[in-house]
Order: structure tokens, then C-alpha cells, then sequence
């Protein structure tokens, strides 16, 4: 039989909490159309009286934070990375070793050195872009615009003629009057394509000395019948008493710094 005295509606803690949850619900809702709103005001591009465009803080802090992930790139295909990385490692190779130096101290000369020879093109970059951006005299926009002016020009004196005329061909441009007036998705790659016809130049210039002795020494022991005795080992020595013996540390630095027309070092 069924019990028609149990009551049939809801009690009051169970009302209570079906409100509340009902409210949760709107509250929720209406606080998400809101941050909807913000984040489109906070994402957007401002155009100033004068033309010019400028990002707002929000949009320009994600561009920051994207950029961080290309910072390693950049610095190793529009610097003077690439060259000097390369001259040492053609230079450890010549030395007929394979882990010393140790890559760490391979890229650690050569950020340094980096360093050194691109002071002064972050100085004019500092000068022009960077101290009046954050003075508020320049927008994001023309900072980022005029801080490609010196990186463009240390590019283009590194950078043959055939390479731009190579990769313009290739991107179909037709009559520049001047290569400054090239993109930069151009100047990049022509840019790293010189930096490594250059730097397979020095390095070969440093290969043949160390190759002479490889010969001499490896003609020695054939004379002798040493046949079993591996001519890197007994070379070794002698190429590591003359690179001492002319300062070759010295030379290559300096070798790779008046190679960017840097001052003698």
C-alpha cells in the first residue's frame, strides 16, 4: 500500500540549496561575459590621432612573451654567432680532437665574443628604439621599426651581393634600387648563407697548417715502417707546441673580430 501521510514536497535545506546553485550559475555566467569584454578590450590595436598605431599593454606583453621563444634564433642567424661557432668548431676538428674544447666552452666563446662584437649595434639600438620606447616618446610599432635600421645595416655589410640577388630572385622581386630597401625575410637568409661561405674560409685557412703536420708526420712513420701507430697521436703534440708557440688563440680571436671590422685586438 502506499503511505499517503509521507510528504511528498521538498524541505527547506533542499530548497536552499537549489537556490543557491541556481545563483552560483548566474553569477558565473555573468562574470564570464564580463571577462569576455575585457579581455577584448585589453587584446585590441589603438589608432592614435596622428595615424600611427599602438598596441595595448596586454597585447604587447603576449607579443613579448611569444617573441622569448624566437630570442635564441635570432641570435644565432642575425649575429655573429653562426661564423664564429663554425670557425671553432672547423678549428677543434682540425686539432684532431673531438671534446676539447667542450662544447660548453665552444659556445661560451663564442657568446662572448657575440657580445663583443655586437656592442656596438645594441648601442645604437638602445640609443634609437629602446631609451625612447621607454621614455614614451616612441610607440611599440616604430621602436620595433626603428630598432631594424642598425641590425639591417651590420647584416648588409656582412652580406654578399649574389646571396641578396639569389634569395630576391627567389622571392620574386624585381628592381630594388638599394638593398636596404629589401625585407628582412630576405636579408636573413643571405645574411647566414655569407656567414657560412665566410666562415668555411677561415676555417680552411686554419685547417691547412694542422693538415701539413698530419702529412709530414703520417710520411715519417711510413719511412720508419710504423705502420700500426696512428699518426694523430704522435701529430698531436706538435700541432698543439705551434698553436701555443704563435699565440693561435690570439690570431683566431682576432682574426674573427677584424673579420666584422672590429679594431685590432
Amino acid at each position: 500500500m502506499i503511505n499517503l501521510n509521507k510528504k511528498s514536497f521538498l524541505s527547506p535545506k533542499k530548497i536552499v540549496t537549489i537556490l543557491v546553485t541556481i545563483l552560483s550559475f548566474l553569477l558565473l555566467s555573468n562574470y564570464s561575459f564580463a571577462a569576455d569584454d575585457l579581455s577584448l578590450s585589453a587584446l585590441k590595436l589603438t589608432t592614435n590621432p596622428d595615424g600611427s598605431q599602438e598596441y595595448s599593454v596586454t597585447l604587447q606583453i603576449l607579443i613579448f612573451m611569444t617573441a622569448l621563444s624566437f630570442i635564441p634564433a635570432a641570435v644565432i642567424m642575425m649575429t655573429s654567432f653562426t661564423r664564429i661557432v663554425v670557425v671553432m668548431a672547423i678549428l677543434r676538428q682540425a686539432f684532431g680532437l673531438q671534446q676539447t674544447p667542450s662544447n660548453q666552452v665552444i659556445i661560451g666563446i663564442t657568446l662572448f665574443m657575440t657580445l663583443f662584437i655586437m656592442t656596438p649595434v645594441y648601442n645604437e639600438i638602445n640609443d634609437r628604439a629602446i631609451q625612447p620606447y621607454l621614455q614614451d616618446q616612441l610607440t611599440s610599432v616604430e621602436a620595433i621599426s626603428k630598432a631594424k635600421v642598425p641590425l639591417r645595416a651590420f647584416m648588409l655589410e656582412q652580406t654578399r651581393l649574389k646571396d641578396l640577388g639569389t634569395l630576391a630572385d627567389m622571392a620574386g622581386i624585381e628592381n630594388v634600387d638599394q638593398p636596404t630597401d629589401l625585407p628582412m625575410t630576405v636579408i636573413i637568409p643571405a645574411f647566414i648563407i655569407s656567414e657560412l661561405k665566410t666562415a668555411f674560409q677561415i676555417g680552411f685557412m686554419l685547417f691547412i697548417p694542422f693538415l701539413i703536420i698530419d702529412l709530414v708526420v703520417a710520411s715519417i712513420l711510413m719511412a720508419m715502417g710504423m705502420m700500426m701507430l696512428s699518426p694523430m697521436i704522435v701529430s698531436l703534440p706538435f700541432k698543439l707546441m705551434l698553436f701555443v708557440l704563435i699565440d693561435g688563440w690570439n690570431l683566431v680571436i682576432g682574426t674573427l673580430a677584424t673579420s666584422y671590422g672590429m679594431g685590432a685586438v
